[in-house]
């Protein structure tokens, strides 16, 4: 078939496509939006009815995926590696109900934390699941893993991990394509009691998961993924996993004098590891992320040869590149030419005109009566207002916990606790403890700036378009505190008071201020003239 130039998240939409997925599950998140994105721009993914429609959370979409490998056909899962942490009570649970349909997990970790919070390696994640993971090394192997991982989880009867870096994630290459499988028909497991986990099924169900160890090691040993090259010079041996076995090529043409594992599918290919032990004298290991295998191969007896992230050879933090591979090889590395100012990295900011501005433009002025760190914010554009100008909030660690964390120093005593979050964020994980704020009635103020839209991963629809007022009532805010508005220059002081008179409330209030992302205006009016 005819190549095509693909980003690695767009040759894992491709490669899910051809593999006759009947749903694609997925929250926003960079680096792992555009898998969604491509399936639901894709003509075959419309004109087979594929599900593509964005989920609430990361959570909803774990088990949404579980619910539609349970009735026998496939289904793809994409997060960033952070959305694996809300993912995580379903996706432990479901490496012991194991697969029916093909379940491939996706998980982008974003090493230098270039639009994340932090570096977390998901391999960790499969290596606690004890489900299979596959690492590909390029955008070719990301759509053939794709293909690959659906058919190893029938085959094993279990969810397959498929994590990518940003730098495989976001970077083009050509990728072949294979034919397109047709979807699976319907089919409900055989054991209708797999997916009930009561502790004396679960106990059987994970004794099985236990089993299936032997099966996963062997089907790494035999992958087409995992390769061990020879080389003359046995002086060292070289383990590379993932995107690093390009970085380690740049410096060989191709042809490594060194003997060198690659490592692209997991558990740890053992008869390639330990033969690389036995015959070189020093072990190097290349992976991004957390030195996973490197502590791994530490554990075995006589081991003090191993050299890598944990003992400095290579940056414990960031990314791997070129560069760091040959220092770690003792091969001159390319000076790094100086930044030109004109280029230099700026620190990002909000939209001119971007309702946020409005928001904080508000707040700043009530809040300063009362004195500062009293500000609790939450993951999005808004996020910006902890920089100058505004300088606004205090607190930005997970999706939902600006609302808990106002909640938790109320609780302290702090007064006035202020947390301000998105519209998405909101419907994401902060209704529940908004929930808690109301059984309590924890006398603080929440502030949803309500932009109509997931602005920070490119202007997707937000699960609380038009719901806000309906779900805060639902929950139990007394109406009269649910306040609405324009946030505009003109109702500056409107908003103002309405601040005010929100923080003196002795109960839980929400201020709605409305306006859409102006990105995503100017977007829809060029839709409009079309």
């Amino acid at each position: 078939m005819q190549k095509q130039l693909l980003l690695g998240v767009e040759a894992i939409a491709q490669g899910a496509i051809d593999s006759g997925i009947s749903g694609v599950y997925a929250y926003p998140g960079t680096p792992s939006t555009e898998i969604t994105e491509y399936i639901q721009n894709s003509e075959e993914a419309i004109a087979r009815n594929v599900h593509r429609t964005w989920a609430a959370n990361e959570k909803t979409a774990m088990e949404s995926a579980l619910g539609m490998s349970y009735a026998g056909k496939r289904a793809l899962v994409c997060m960033k590696h952070v959305g694996m942490n809300v993912a995580a009570d379903c996706f432990m649970n479901a490496a012991i109900t194991g697969a029916n349909g093909g379940l491939v997990i996706t998980a982008a970790d974003d090493p230098s934390m270039h639009s994340s919070q932090n570096e977390q390696d998901s391999r960790v994640y499969g290596k606690f699941a004890l489900i299979p993971v596959l690492e590909p090394s390029n955008q070719q192997e990301a759509y053939e893993m794709t293909r690959y991982g659906f058919a190893l989880s029938e085959t094993v009867g279990s969810p397959v991990l498929l994590r990518i870096t940003t730098r495989l994630a976001h970077s083009r290459s050509g990728v072949t394509p294979s034919g397109t499988l047709p979807e699976n028909h319907m089919h409900l497991p055989e054991n209708k009691r797999q997916f009930v986990l009561l502790p004396a099924i679960a106990r059987k169900q994970y004794k099985l998961l236990l089993e299936k160890q032997a099966d996963f090691v062997k089907a790494s040993e035999q992958s087409p993924f995992n390769s061990y090259t020879d080389g003359e010079d046995k002086s060292l041996g070289i383990i590379a996993c993932g995107i690093t076995y390009n970085y380690l090529m740049e410096h060989f043409n191709g042809k490594c004098k060194y003997p060198v594992v690659k490592v692209s599918q997991y558990p740890l290919p053992r008869k390639m590891l330990k033969r690389l032990l036995r015959e070189c004298k020093q072990i190097l290991v290349l992976e991004e992320g957390y030195p996973v295998v490197e502590e791994l191969l530490k554990g075995y007896p006589g081991q003090e040869n191993i050299s890598g992230r944990l003992d400095g050879t290579l940056p414990r933090d960031g990314e791997l590149n070129p560069d760091w591979v040959a220092r770690a090889l003792g091969l001159p590395a390319t000076e790094e030419t100086p930044v030109p100012e004109i280029v230099a990295p700026r620190p990002p900011a909000l939209c001119n005109g971007c309702s946020h501005r409005d928001v904080y433009k508000a707040l700043n002025e009530v809040i300063s009566t009362y004195g500062e760190g009293r500000v609790f914010s939450d993951i999005g554009c808004y996020t910006l207002g902890a920089l100058p100008p505004f300088q606004s909030i205090n607190s930005c660690v997970d999706m939902g916990a600006s609302i808990t964390m106002a909640k938790g120093a109320c609780d302290a005593g702090l007064f006035p606790a202020v947390a301000v979050i998105g519209d998405s964020t909101f419907t994401h994980s902060g209704m529940t403890g908004l929930l808690d704020a109301v059984n309590e009635q924890t006398p603080i103020t929440v502030i949803i700036s309500d932009n109509e839209s997931i602005s920070m991963t490119g202007g997707q629809e937000s699960s609380a378009l038009g719901k806000i007022e309906s779900i805060c009532k639902g929950i139990g805010v007394n109406p009269e505190h649910i306040r609405v508005l324009l946030p505009v220059p003109k109702n500056h002081e409107e908003l103002c008071q309405i601040i005010r008179e929100e923080l003196e409330y002795k109960g839980v209030s929400v201020i709605i201020p409305r306006r859409v992302c102006i990105q995503k205006a100017a977007r829809d009016a060029k839709k409009s003239k079309k």
